[in-house]
């Protein structure tokens, strides 16, 4: 395909077949089809080959890592290239410079030309004769033409107008023209415009192939091959089957995804996960493929191989992603299907009313020949589609998953973002947050006793309060507890150190002392869970756990308030943890006690008062809300079912990928827009100028291959301009994606 009214021409021949939906994308090369299921791969690509294109089903990106865009381009499109320079070059110097013109010259530039109009331009009479069998006009029709009659022109001038004269002279000029009654040559024209157009082909595919950098450093970023544990031996990362071990020494790429078996080292995650800080991993925690080790030996059990890798579900959300196409794209879409033929009939009128008006033959064909070569659907068609493309690479390096570009136009108009707690703003996990002792007491021997003696313990509390003293212990062992008893409902207890520690809610605790009871009253009104520790049967301390908020939470949400757009938190939470959330944050608005039913009805009722509604969260709880939204935005480190509710999702576990989103998603329309008024605004200004012989056919060809190179080079600068990878410190984590095998839905790749 070449131009937008290729991509026109296919999607009508797709949708023709019944119960067919397909959208096909320029940029890409990609159809995406849904399709029922006795309607087979087969009859869909003979039908892209009836519209008179090629199609293929393309290769798993990660399977290749191969880039099918421009892929003919660096073949025999470079060297069609090439030798048509070679060729045209001296035919331009003559035709231009009158200073080198001899005798003869003209039929020298005359034999140099047939080369190019026949053998140079073949592609585009090939296609354009393809349509012409199709009873549809392309791109290539339009530059076909151009060459032919320019080509024709010049023939008849050489041969019949007194252009082949040996001493003949011709002065060049951006606007046509004749001197002393000899007929002007246009081989200029004959050749310029398949040079201008090869060279602004190969430039645009060098560009597209710049737009997917990121997709394919994803499908770089696996393993090659594994080496099995025991065995020693070295095996292709396709033959490892779940539940094998394999070995991950420093500097290799974990293979797979799996759970660590032996050994401790730092992990970068930073092409995975946007985040450039090494996260510390041991035995029984989780690793993503494509993660370096940067330390020491690993031993991993992979838990999922192949399509089921988080990585491979990156690359697929990355893929339907660019697959897909906005609303503002259709519009362009339909507005080029229709531009070739209106083209080639504004050129037929152009020749008949200069003709009708007696004008000189020579500048009636002059004027429809540039009205052919300077029109450009190709710029309507790359408008927005390349701004898309360059976007979703740019927010998968930053770790943020765009599934459609529509949610990127969605993502625009929100106005109002509903936050849920757990999870999202919080971490989701407890950590020690308040240490208050009586008078006398050391705090770090009361954290080392309760740590001890919870150490047996499976509640959370007891989980937060034993990694917070093993942190403090720097590596040293806790004391050994013994007579461990759990009384449910109120707490631990055991003998450390021949001493009885007892760790229990306050309630099951006697009246405290008023230091601690004035913690206690604290750790109530932040909505933190507070024990007290208890040494031989007397209150000693008061340890207060929660939910912390994520270092980056508190400036996402004032980002997010300067950029327009209200935060609202909603939690299932009780109102004191909720309110102590809210007040650091600076959120005014708050619910809480509100249930997955409640959290879904409170989006519908914020859109029913016409707000743009996004909803960003992580949990089963969640689900309902994120689907009902204008836009729902998922942690990575959520559940599957959020995840499959959202639009977008947050690889990294940092709300400031949020704000990267709002801004990414402002500049990348701010970019269509610019590529939507040069390429509309070309053709408005220069279709005239050519029919009003006010344009040299070679400057068209020139202006036109110009205006394609510009709007993908203006796409580029999202990847150079945009938001750039924060380096965070991260928790070892999953990353998100979908196992779910999707039926009836096919992409091909279109040439």
């Amino acid at each position: 395909m070449t131009c937008a009214a290729c991509v026109a021409r296919v999607e009508k021949k797709l949708n023709r077949v019944d119960g067919v939906s397909a959208t096909v994308n320029l940029a890409t090369g990609l159809a995406r089809i849904a399709h029922p299921p006795e309607v087979g791969v087969d009859l869909l690509i003979s039908t892209v080959e009836r519209a008179g294109y090629t199609a293929r089903v393309p290769s798993p990106p990660l399977a290749t890592g191969d880039d099918d865009e421009g892929g003919d381009d660096d073949g025999d499109g470079r060297e069609r290239l090439v030798i048509t320079a070679v060729l045209a070059v001296p035919v331009l110097v003559l035709s231009m410079v009158p200073a080198v013109q001899f005798d003869y010259w003209q039929w020298l530039c005359f034999t140099l030309a047939g080369p190019v109009v026949v053998w140079s331009s073949a592609p585009f009479h090939a296609r354009a004769l393809s349509g012409l069998r199709h009873a549809t006009a392309g791109m290539d029709t339009l530059v076909s033409l151009g060459v032919i009659a320019s080509y024709l022109w010049s023939v008849y001038a050489l041969y019949f107008g007194g252009a082949g004269d040996p001493g003949m002279r011709m002065p060049f000029s951006w606007l046509p023209s004749a001197e002393g009654g000899t007929a002007h040559l246009y081989l200029e024209a004959a050749v310029g415009v398949p040079l201008f157009v090869l060279a602004g082909r190969h430039l645009e595919a060098r560009a597209k192939r710049g737009t997917g950098s990121a997709l394919r450093a994803l499908a770089e970023l696996g393993a090659k091959d594994v080496e099995l544990k025991g065995s020693g031996e070295r095996i292709s990362v396709s033959a490892l089957r779940t539940g094998q071990e394999f070995m991950v020494r420093p500097g290799e790429k974990v293979a797979t995804d799996g759970v660590v078996t032996e050994g401790s080292s730092a992990l970068d995650l930073s092409l995975v996960t946007g985040e450039s800080t090494p996260v510390e991993v041991g035995p029984g925690f989780r690793v993503v493929g494509g993660a370096v080790n940067s330390g020491g030996l690993l031993v991993v059990r992979a838990t999922a191989v192949g399509a089921d890798t988080q990585l491979a579900r990156i690359t697929r959300l990355v893929t339907d992603a660019q697959a897909g196409k906005a609303r503002i794209q259709r519009l362009a879409d339909a507005v080029a299907g229709v531009f070739v033929p209106a083209i080639v009939t504004v050129a037929a009128c152009v020749l008949g009313f200069w003709l009708g008006a007696g004008a000189d033959p020579e500048a009636a064909v002059t004027a429809a020949v540039a009205v052919l070569v300077v029109a450009c659907p190709c710029a309507l068609g790359l408008a927005t589609p390349t701004a898309f493309l360059a976007a979703t690479g740019h927010g998968a390096r930053l770790g943020v998953l765009i599934k459609d570009p529509g949610a990127l136009e969605r993502l625009r108009r929100v106005d109002t973002a509903v936050f849920d707690k757990t999870g999202t703003l919080t971490t989701g996990r407890m950590t020690l947050v308040e240490t208050v002792v009586a008078e006398g007491r050391d705090a770090a021997d009361v954290l080392r006793l309760a740590g001890a003696v919870e150490y047996g313990s499976e509640h959370p509390v007891g989980r937060a309060l034993v990694a917070a003293a093993r942190r403090q212990a720097g590596g040293e062992p806790l004391p050994e507890t013994s007579d461990f008893r759990a009384v449910r409902g109120e707490g631990v207890h055991g003998r450390v150190e021949g001493r009885e520690i007892s760790v229990r809610s306050p309630r099951a605790v006697g009246p405290l002392p008023d230091t601690l009871h004035e913690g206690l009253l604290r750790a109530e009104e932040a909505g933190l869970t507070a024990v007290v520790v208890e040494i031989d049967s007397r209150p000693v301390a008061l340890l207060a756990v929660g939910d912390t908020l994520r270092p980056s939470s508190g400036a996402a949400v004032t980002k997010l308030k300067r950029l327009g757009i209200e935060p609202i938190l909603v939690t299932g939470d009780g109102s004191a943890a909720a309110q102590a959330v809210a007040r650091e944050l600076g959120i005014s608005a708050v619910h809480a006690g509100v249930s997955p039913e409640g959290k879904s009805e409170l989006v519908a009722s914020l859109r029913a008062e016409g707000r743009h509604v996004a909803v960003i969260g992580d949990g089963v709880n969640d689900a309902a809300a994120l689907a009902g939204a204008d836009l729902g935005i998922a942690m990575g480190s959520g559940t599957d079912v959020a995840i499959g509710a959202a639009d977008i999702t947050l690889v990294r576990e940092d709300m400031a990928a949020v704000v990267d989103a709002v801004l990414l998603t402002r500049r990348t329309l701010a970019t269509i827009r610019v590529n939507l008024v040069w390429a509309f605004g070309y053709n408005v200004v220069t279709v005239p100028l050519a029919a009003t012989g006010w344009l040299n056919p070679m400057f068209a060809a020139l202006a036109m291959s110009a205006s394609s190179v510009l709007v993908v080079g203006n796409s580029l600068r999202l990847r150079a301009d945009g938001p750039r990878p924060r380096r965070r410190p991260q928790a070892a984590g999953r990353v998100p994606g979908r196992s779910a095998v999707r039926r009836g839905s096919d992409d091909l790749s279109l040439r």
